[in-house]
């Protein structure tokens, strides 16, 4: 693959400097289900159809090594188009991997499939690492019968939860078990039972209730709800059970357990001085990662940090984070969840995690929810229509509505008669669509029809936007329709889950679960990871890497 103008990085330099362990943001700009299909380890997704909506907060500063990365031959667009736009936005230092995912593979580097795979592959090596305990869904079946003394926590986000969970759990997000655990299980004799959907976020949130010291026996479900499922169980729909809340004993002791953490993993702690050294450091990039709750951050949250709940972030870095090598500040209300996430990133192999003393006390706080840079939205001036100026527009078939947003979620809800498109496969794929009917653009809020319009406009095909997007249909009392019909793009924008299709659930689920156990030879073969070993509770000190 060759993209005209353009610096190329051979795999070889590129290797070199992903193990130089320097800061690099290395964005793959294909799609993310085609990225699941193939990339290297440390790949951040960055699809060029998002790009604008997400690079302010995967790659904050403008002179951080960018390498951009795609399939191989044929990809060339992805790499002169994501350039441009970069290059555009301020960013300085921008190649792009010679020959792509081929080339890497030619030259003899490991390939990996799937999505959030570093996480997960740490999860694996978690689980070999301290032994931790599990069990099958047919012995917390028997358990339940049985009518032991026991607690099913999930360590799932609420709205995973809600649409599948095991009978009698609750929704506890992985960062919050520490700090929760506590008043949800306050005799040492109740068992804790650990689950997620399949492994990553069941073995780190029980391995985290163990690090802490809790004196409850704790276990992980073997496999998580895709393991119950498998075992004929029945799971439950829309269940919405989570924890109390906090006493002032079960803070007192969560803090206990939290400086224990800190201390076994070397956790560093810094003070709003040093924080505002750091800010100011060009040389650097930093971000600064509240690991609360959403409402809570929502309620509250210094300028510039960015959401990231814990056990998320542990579950998928490549989300919050894109730049390898960077600094990471963690804060929180009272230390606890913080310094818990800090020592799972330590042990991932991330060498500059700090904690933010009194972090909520380090300036003032804004309320509301994250609003990210967009780039090039000063510059989009598509017309705006209205709902009701849509709704009279597809009348007859005047209009035809492309539907931007993910494919998983235009399942879920879409204006009647629109059509999912992938954004960029403009003005391609608006080929499809007769030359006499006008395009209306939609996405969940209308911000990302509006920078696509651009490239629609570019076909000389008369293009709107809808203003507001979807939401502001249904906002308006407007139907909304399900499933996915007359596509006019394959469905290879999202990494489709197991309990995502419509059939053969169960094979991909037994497929899936063998793919995460096997991540860890390939993690030894590939040899870039660099998590680390820490001693036995009872000694101090770490052992080393991997």
């Amino acid at each position: 693959m060759t993209a005209t103008g353009l610096n190329p990085i051979s795999a070889a330099d590129l290797k070199a400097m992903i193990l130089n362990r320097g800061e690099l943001a290395l964005l793959d700009l294909r799609e993310e289900g085609t990225f699941g299909d193939g990339h290297l380890l440390f790949a951040v997704p960055m699809p060029l159809s998002r790009l604008e909506l997400v690079a302010d907060d995967l790659v904050p500063r403008r002179d951080v090594p960018i390498v951009l990365c795609a399939g191989g031959d044929g990809d060339d667009h992805l790499m002169t188009l994501g350039a441009e736009r970069l290059s555009r936005f301020g960013y300085r230092d921008v190649r792009y991997l010679k020959g792509g995912l081929a080339g890497w593979a030619e030259a003899g580097f490991e390939v990996f499939t799937g999505v959030n795979v570093p996480s997960k592959a740490f999860g694996e090596f978690i689980e070999v690492q301290y032994h931790t305990p599990h069990i099958p869904a047919t012995e917390l079946q028997a358990m339940k019968d049985r009518g032991d003394d026991l607690v099913i926590v999930d360590s799932r986000p609420m709205p995973e939860f809600e649409n599948m969970s095991i009978p009698g759990g609750i929704d506890v997000p992985g960062a919050e078990l520490a700090l929760r655990i506590h008043d949800i299980a306050p005799r040492p004799e109740t068992t804790v039972v650990v689950n997620c959907a399949g492994r990553t976020r069941s073995i780190i949130g029980a391995q985290s209730l163990i690090n802490a010291g809790i004196p409850n026996r704790v276990v992980a479900l073997e496999n998580g709800t895709m393991g119950w499922h498998l075992a004929g169980l029945q799971l439950d729909r829309g269940k919405t059970a989570t924890f109390p809340a906090l006493s002032d004993d079960g803070l007192k002791r969560a803090l206990v357990c939290a400086d224990g953490v800190a201390a076994r993993f070397e956790v560093p702690e810094i003070d709003a001085a040093t924080l505002a050294l750091w800010r100011a450091d060009p040389s650097r990039t930093l971000y600064v990662l509240d690991v609360r709750d959403l409402a809570e951050y929502e309620a509250g949250h210094l300028a510039d940090a960015k959401p990231a709940p814990g056990g998320q972030m542990v579950q998928a870095t490549d989300r919050y984070v894109g730049v390898q090598g960077a600094r990471l500040v963690l804060v929180d209300d009272n230390g606890v969840r913080a310094r818990m996430t800090a020592s799972w990133l330590i042990q991932m192999g991330w060498d500059d995690v700090h904690v933010l003393a009194d972090a909520l006390n380090c300036g003032p706080l804004v309320e509301g929810p994250h609003a990210p840079h967009v780039f090039g939205l000063d510059d989009a001036a598509p017309e705006m229509l209205s709902p009701q100026q849509v709704t009279a527009l597809m009348v007859g078939g005047g209009a035809i509505v492309v539907d931007l947003t993910d494919s998983r979620d235009h399942r879920k809800g879409h204006i009647p008669g629109s059509r999912f498109g992938i954004r960029a496969n403009l003005p391609g794929n608006l080929s499809a669509i007769p030359d006499g009917s006008k395009i209306v653009l939609t996405s969940p809020d209308g911000v990302l029809a509006r920078l696509a319009a651009a490239d629609a406009l570019l076909s000389g095909r008369d293009v709107k936007v809808l203003d507001g997007g979807t939401r502001a249909w249904a906002e308006a009392g407007l139907p909304l329709a399900k499933g996915l019909k007359d596509g006019l793009d394959e469905t290879v924008d999202v990494w489709y889950r197991p309990y995502d299709l419509d059939e053969g659930n169960e094979a991909a689920m037994q497929t899936y679960l063998s793919w995460e156990v096997g991540l860890s030879q390939q993690i030894e073969r590939d040899g870039t990871a660099r998590f680390r070993r820490f001693a036995a509770a009872s000694a101090a000190g770490a052992e080393g890497s991997t």
